[in-house]
């Protein structure tokens, strides 16, 4: 008898013992998990810490600073026109089709669609349909005023590329000191189409059977002034060129000469994103292979 109730007490402790040991196991479960989803929530909602010294006493570590990804460079044994199409891709979801308005447009007008530089801003579409459209991708631009003018403003980078270049050669707007030189409204783009073509010239265009008309003005909601990587300038000796084209502005346009477009390459580069070198009347201008 007794050495059943002996038998008895141990086989309650060990019960006891056991669901302690698996209480602790559970609440350590529930701790570590709920550790896990507080720290994962953290992770996720965090801000990035400027780690900078006013001191100067600590290095300079600023982590709030966006990370910059590897520019893409296109594989040198294609052709030309395969590499600026494989470089465009990276920036624009659907390349229209030869043959098209679009296609048209962009062979005419897709230049800045190689730029590297993360920080420029590139539209979803080669035209937009009205204003409307068009403020809605400006309002999403971080824009920088062209030094020395009261309201020509561009996409920063460029307009930053533009201010390095002005500091090496004078270099004036077109107009002189206009924000027509510089990133245009829609309307204003229409005002300038309506000045030199009309609906019907439109028409050939869209058609693919007319296009000389694309280097003198855009057709409404295609011009690279809404993007704001496109100004006009007055520029007559070579030292102006080179300040330009060491900043990243280049002529892409055919037979369009006060017309830059902010291409952010270098001149050595242009060729390896399939730009063709053109001399034209003494201008180089740097076309699309399409």
């Amino acid at each position: 008898m007794k050495s059943n109730i002996k038998k008895h007490k141990n086989i309650t402790r060990f019960i006891k013992k056991t669901s302690f040991i698996i209480i602790v196991i559970v609440i350590s479960f529930v701790l570590v998990a709920s550790n896990e989803i507080t720290h994962h929530k953290f992770a996720i909602t965090a801000q990035p810490l400027n780690l900078c010294s006013d001191t100067g006493s600590l290095p300079c570590i600023d982590t709030s600073k966006e990370t910059i990804s590897e520019p893409f460079i296109p594989n040198p044994e294609l052709n030309g026109k395969q590499r600026f199409l494989s470089a465009i891709s990276q920036k624009l979801p659907t390349i229209p089709q030869p043959g098209t308005y679009e296609y048209t447009l962009l062979r005419a007008y897709g230049a800045v669609f190689v730029n590297q530089d993360v920080r420029i801003k590139l539209p979803q579409k080669g035209i937009f349909a009205n204003e409307q459209e068009t403020q809605q991708f400006q309002a999403t631009l971080t824009m920088g005023r062209v030094d020395g003018t009261k309201d020509c403003y561009l996409q920063k980078s460029a307009a930053d590329a533009l201010n390095k270049a002005r500091i090496q050669q004078q270099i004036p707007l077109k107009s002189g000191y206009g924000s027509g030189d510089c990133t245009r409204t829609f309307n204003t783009n229409l005002r300038f189409w309506q000045k030199y073509a009309n609906n019907q010239v439109l028409a050939k265009v869209q058609e693919g059977k007319e296009t000389k008309i694309l280097g003198l003005v855009a057709p409404p909601g295609t011009s690279q002034h809404l993007w704001g990587l496109a100004i006009d300038l007055r520029v007559g000796s070579k030292e102006q060129r080179k300040a330009l084209n060491q900043n990243g502005w280049f002529q892409t346009v055919e037979n369009d000469v006060p017309h830059w477009t902010y291409v952010g390459l270098t001149e050595e580069n242009l060729p390896l994103f399939g730009f063709n070198k053109q001399v034209i009347r003494g201008i180089t201008y740097w076309i699309t292979p399409l």
